[in-house]
This record gives structure tokens, sequence and C-alpha cells, in this order.
């Protein structure tokens, strides 16, 4: 087979653009919705888009709907109807670990399918964590389980993941330049895909019922929302302590010193509480000053907290009485704080952040990926899925459990939950879905609806739909889709097709099939899963044009074998357990090997029964 088709100017543009992009996506030099960014403005500058389509893709089809999907999703968590359901569904799990663990993938696989994977994960790791501590079970073996089930229940319908939620709009690009007597490819309705999202939940819940045992650690993490400091650090971080009251002296040279500082002196033990005016309060932010007659709530042992306070002249106090309410486990202890993918925090240190500050929240150690880093914390780097182990009061923590730059990974109550407004929540949510099914109606627009009706009606703030929006993502999307369009309209799409078909030669339909699967797989693990599908989406369209077949087949695979991010800790549900299950990267290249080859499978074979 010769090539037919010239390479031109614009292609080697489009195709330099293509490997930049991916030098930025996989170096992480820029962040990834920087680097969408910077492709776009380089496809104005370059004029491989029109200058008239070139911000198009922020008001495409896909990028109203994934923010009408989050909205939607903010409403069904803020009155509790995601977390009812779930609680609900697991307790008829029992305490058997296979029962448990095939209630907790289905259920977060089926909410996976109509709120975006990472949101329907974030609101298991607390569940997760809260039923290994009642049963016993080893976090680990719940949490990765569940992150991969919440990935595979993207595949559900067509607004569970991004690289779903983008193919209408990717097929519709295509359609406009097709080559003369090429019919028009068909576009895709809500549930098209739900018969293959079912056959692969199953097969992965199966999966990890048969082989989860030797496959997962058995490393456990309890649930820690309502236990005692001391306890907690005992058992599990090995770090012994009680809570005790200093009284600074006239003496202390700590006197006009600032909290921060005083944490730096030598055997300083944790500094969680402190009344250097009339009310005594947690988590003193470092800018606080000591005077004579501040009294410090401190953590360690009581050699410690004795040694300290004789060397910097402060009085031990025999009981806990000044702040003895505030550490009452009913209104304040210890919990772990995950930092999730796309947090603003990330790469400063605890210190830039001013948890203490903002929130109120006394950080005393991180649990990165196993291991437990509790000296020099203020100037610690935060990384995606670390543990923060902190100590606050409950009222705090349902304040920093609204932003979305942290995730409480326990399951308390949320102070400004709406279950008054459950029904209205409910109802806009199936309202949205009868119209996608029933109606003509664009599925942005119905979704759209649901997401005013929340606002509307009181469920969310329109500040909290705001906040509820992951702009990241959002940007991502809508920059990446006039890259799709300029590898369609510069012929670069057909030159790449045509080039696979060269190199891998006269092959049967079923080959073909997995290449594109497998190239889908590597894109996705190792860029991002949109960049993945509107790079490959126009590639498999010209591929099946090239070799006069049906190219809905090829589309779908590549789209959903967009989901197919099990063997590293890049996606974003796996990075967000990560530090929770205390996993390792050797972990998910363990599990997750059988798992990827087995959705291949599953999904080529269900795609030819199919179609």
């Amino acid at each position: 087979m010769q090539g037919n088709i010239a390479l031109t100017t614009d292609m080697m543009l489009v195709l330099g653009l293509l490997l930049l992009a991916g030098y930025l996506f996989i170096s992480e030099v820029v962040r990834v919705d920087v680097a969408a960014l910077i492709i776009l403005v380089l496809l104005g500058v370059l004029d491989l888009v029109p200058a008239e389509n070139i911000f198009n893709g922020f008001a495409s089809n896909a990028v109203i709907a994934i923010i009408a999907v989050m909205i939607v999703g903010a409403g069904l968590d803020r009155t509790g109807v995601v977390n009812v359901l779930a609680n609900q569904i697991v307790k008829l799990g029992g305490s058997t670990e296979n029962r448990i663990l095939a209630m907790i993938c289905s259920s977060v696989a089926v909410i996976s399918g109509f709120m975006q994977n990472i949101g329907a994960a974030a609101l298991f790791v607390p569940l997760v964590s809260k039923i290994s501590g009642r049963t016993g079970i080893p976090v680990s073996r719940l949490l990765m389980p569940m992150g991969y089930l919440a990935i595979i229940g993207g595949t559900l319908t067509l607004v569970g993941s991004s690289p779903l939620i983008l193919m209408n709009d990717l097929i519709s690009n295509a359609n406009r330049s097709l080559p003369l007597g090429v019919s028009t490819i068909p576009q895709f309705s809500l549930f098209d895909v739900t018969p293959i999202g079912i056959a692969m939940i199953i097969a992965g819940t199966g999966y990890f019922l048969l082989f989860g045992r030797l496959l997962l650690p058995a490393s456990k993490v309890e649930d820690v929302s309502r236990k005692r400091p001391q306890n907690y650090f005992a058992d599990v971080y090995g770090l012994r302590g009680d809570v005790h009251e200093l009284l600074v002296t006239m003496d202390s040279p700590m006197v006009g010193m600032k909290v921060g500082d005083a944490e730096k002196l030598t055997g300083a033990p944790l500094i969680l509480a402190i009344r250097n005016t009339d009310a005594p309060r947690l988590a003193p932010p470092a800018e606080d000053m000591i005077w004579v007659g501040t009294m410090l709530g401190v953590m360690g042992t009581k050699q410690e907290v004795q040694a300290f306070a004789e060397q910097q002249q402060c009085r031990l106090q025999p009981r806990l009485r000044t702040f003895g309410h505030l550490f009452n486990p009913s209104l304040a202890g210890i919990t772990e704080v995950v930092i999730p993918p796309g947090s603003s925090v990330i790469g400063k240190t605890i210190a830039d952040s001013r948890m203490r500050t903002r929130f109120g929240i006394n950080v005393l150690a991180i649990n990165r990926r196993g291991d437990i880093i509790n000296e020099e914390l203020r100037n610690q780097e935060l990384q995606v899925g670390d543990c923060l182990v902190s100590h606050s009061s409950w009222k705090n923590l349902a304040k920093l459990n609204q932003d979305r730059d942290f995730l409480v990974a326990s399951d308390l109550p949320k102070e400004e939950a709406r279950p008054q407004k459950v029904m209205y929540a409910l109802g806009f949510f199936l309202l949205s879905l009868t119209l996608i099914i029933f109606t003509d109606m664009r599925l942005s627009l119905a979704l759209l609806i649901g997401a005013m009706g929340m606002v509307l009606s009181g469920v969310l703030s329109m500040d909290e739909a705001y906040n509820a929006v992951s702009w990241k993502t959002v940007f991502l999307l809508a920059s990446l889709i006039p890259l799709g369009s300029a590898m369609e309209s510069t012929a670069t799409a057909a030159w790449l097709a045509e080039g696979l078909l060269l190199i891998i030669g006269d092959v049967p339909l079923v080959v073909l099939q997995i290449v594109l699967a497998l190239l889908a797989t590597a894109f996705t693990l190792t860029m991002s899963n949109v960049g993945a599908a509107v790079l490959l989406v126009p590639l498999a369209i010209n591929v099946g044009i090239s070799m006069n077949t049906d190219p809905v087949p090829l589309i779908l695979i590549v789209v959903l074998a967009c989901s197919n991010a099990f063997l590293l800790p890049t996606h974003q549900v796996n990075a967000l357990v990560m530090g929770p299950g205390n996993y390792r990267v050797a972990d998910f290249m363990r599990a997750g090997i059988g798992l990827s080859v087995l959705f291949i499978a599953v999904l080529i074979g269900m795609i030819n029964l199919l179609y």
C-alpha cells in the first residue's frame, strides 16, 4: 500500500504542535491546562484554525455539558443524595470482604456513570475508610478497586467521562471534513454505550473478587474521625504522646516569640492550641505572638514536654483545664486531609498554604505513599495524594471540606448540607435525564436545565455552582478541541491514518482495533484522557474511511479505551486514592496490568458483538 497524501507545511506545523503537546503533558513542565492554552494560542498565531473559530471550544456542546454535569453532581452531593444512596447500598454488604467489595464497586460505578469519576471517587474515599474501620477489612483492599471501578463506571453513559462527553463534538468536526461520497457519521445518545459499560463493570468487579487478595496489599488504615490524638498516633503512626498545657512564665525566652519560631526550637512538641487572648483556640497561626501568661496546648510524651518546659522556663500544668473542652472527641480530633489532583496548593509548602490561618487546621504529619513525614513540616512541599494528618475542630474541618483544594478522608457530616432540598435535587437530576432520553434536546442544554434548577431552587448558590466546576478541566477541554479541528482541516489525521496502515500492513480488523486500543491506553497514561481522545478520534475516523469500514466501532474503541488508566497513578482517581490507601506505584502496576488486558479484551469483544 502506497501513501497518497502529500505532507504539507500546515500538516508539519500541526504535527509539531502534537509533539509539543505530548512533551508538555508528559514532562509536566507546566500544568496540563496551561499546556492546552499554549497549544490553543499557537494554533491561532500560526493560522491553523481560522480566527473566528479559534475559541469555539469554549462554547462547544462538550464544554457546556461538562460544566453542567459538575454542577448537578455538586447539587446531589450537597443534599446528601449520593452519600445516602451509597450508605444504603453498602449496608447490604454485611461484613464479608467479597460482598462488601462487590457492593462498593457496583455502587461507585453506577454513580460514576452520571457524574465525573473523580467526584464519585471523592465521595467514596471517606465511606470506604469508615467501612474499613468498622469491618476490619484493610482499606488497601477496598480503595484501589473502588477507584478503578469509578474510572470504569465512566463508560456507562455519555456523561460519565470527559472523552465520552467530547465524542459527539469530535464527530461533528469530522463530518465537516469528510471526503465526497463518504456517509455522515451518526452521533450517539446518552445510553448507547451502556451495554459495553455494564460488561466492563461486571468484568472489573469480578477481577477483584477473584484475584484481589493476591494482587492488593493488605496495609490497614484505620478510621480516625473520632479517635483521640494520642490513640491515633500511637496505633497508626507510632508517635507516642498526650496533650499537655504549658504556661509561659515571665522568665521564658519564648516571650515575644511567634508560634512558628517556637515550633522550630530544639525539642519543641507539637503546638495544637493557644490562649494568648480571652478565648483559647486550636491551630494557632504561625504569626501568633507568645506573651507572659500565654497558655500552650502541646502534644508529646510527658518526659519530652517536661524537658522542653524546663529548657524554656515554662510551667507544666498538672491537668488539662484551659483546653479540655477543645480536645473533646465530640468537638475535635484527628483526621486525614488528602491533596487531590488539580489542587492549587500542589507545589506549595504547608506554610504557604496557610491552613491554620484560613481553616484552623493543624498539620501534624504527612503520609506520603506510606512514608511518614513529621519533621520540618512547614517547609514540606505538598504533592498530589499527600495525606495531611491534621487536628482541628469538626466545625473547621467541615469548612475545609467545602474547599476544592482539599478532600477530607473521613465520613464527617457537612454543616452546610441541605437535606431539606433533596427532592429538588433529585427532581432536576431526573428532569435532565428525561429530556436527554425522550426528547431531541441537545445534551448540553438538557444538563444545563438541571444545573440551573439546582441554583434556582436553592440547592446551590451561584457561587457554590461556580466553585463546583473544575475550571482546569474546562480550559483543558476547550483549548484542545481546536487541535482536533486542525488535524481534520489540514488532513493531518488522514496522513497519520495512512501512515499507521502502512506500518501495520494488511492485518485483520480485530488487530487494528487492538492497536487503536493500545494507542489510546498509552496516550491516556502519559498525557490525559481528553488529549488522547482529541488526537486519536480523528485518526480512528480516517483509518475507518481508508479501510472502507464503518468508523463508528473504531471511534468507540478509542474513546472508551481512554478510560483504560490502571497501570500508573497518573489518572486523577488513582492519584486520589494513592495516599489514603498507602499504595506505591508497584501496587498499581501489579493490579493494573491484568485489569488493563481484561478491559481491552471485553471492550473489543463487546464492540464486535454489538457492531
